[in-house]
């Protein structure tokens, strides 16, 4: 079992914690992290791209002019894709891009992802963070207290007060422990747990 310091929000330790070696200090394997990582984005792609073929553009069917004769291309009618207005040739056409992957495998990844933050030194567990009113300046004086930037805070529950207050900070992110995921434990520098979202953490990735 790794042990943490848990710090307060002036940066100064209270307690130690102890992380479970199941979760925090697994073998990074970067291809599987990878392979989570871009399944996350292509599921966030629309996939609404969309346009009108030949077949679905308004308008006359009559050939233009004859075959032969006039010493020009062939021409067919005015939905042609050559002609301007006409239907559009091989455009894209609403489609998904998700990418399966096994729920043992994304599990592994985040349990990687939380592994490496604990291994490259930049976990930081607090024992809370109360901020008595929705105050953007309260919050970025905790981080100057702190000393961090670019950083994801994890939360056990709602807090109003800290996702409210932290929203428009560049470099900063608050998520509920039960919406982390592994493209946001990498994007960040840091990551920074509530003391109290450590468990609900165990529970999601121990089951």
């Amino acid at each position: 079992m790794a042990s943490v310091d848990v710090l307060n929000i002036s940066g100064e330790t209270v307690s130690t914690v102890e992380l479970s070696d199941d979760l925090f200090n697994v073998p990074v394997n970067t291809s599987v992290l990878h392979q989570v990582v871009r399944m996350q984005l292509a599921k966030r792609r629309a996939g609404t791209a969309s346009v009108k073929n030949r077949s679905e553009i308004r308008g006359s069917s009559r050939k233009l002019f004859r075959q032969k004769g006039t010493g020009r291309a062939r021409r067919g009618n005015v939905k042609s894709p050559l002609l301007r207005g006409g239907g559009v040739a091989f455009g894209p056409k609403p489609k998904s891009w998700e990418i399966k992957v096994p729920k043992k495998v994304r599990k592994l990844a985040l349990k990687m992802a939380l592994s490496s933050k604990y291994q490259g030194d930049a976990l930081r567990v607090l024992d809370r963070i109360a901020l008595e009113r929705i105050k953007t300046k309260d919050f970025v004086d905790i981080l100057g207290s702190l000393d961090l930037q670019n950083l994801l805070i994890v939360t056990d529950e709602r807090n109003e007060n800290l996702e409210l207050s932290s929203r428009n900070v560049p470099g900063v992110k608050v998520l509920r422990a039960e919406g982390l995921n592994v493209y946001d434990v990498l994007k960040y520098k840091y990551l920074v747990l509530l003391e109290a979202s450590i468990k609900g953490i165990e529970g999601r990735l121990m089951t």
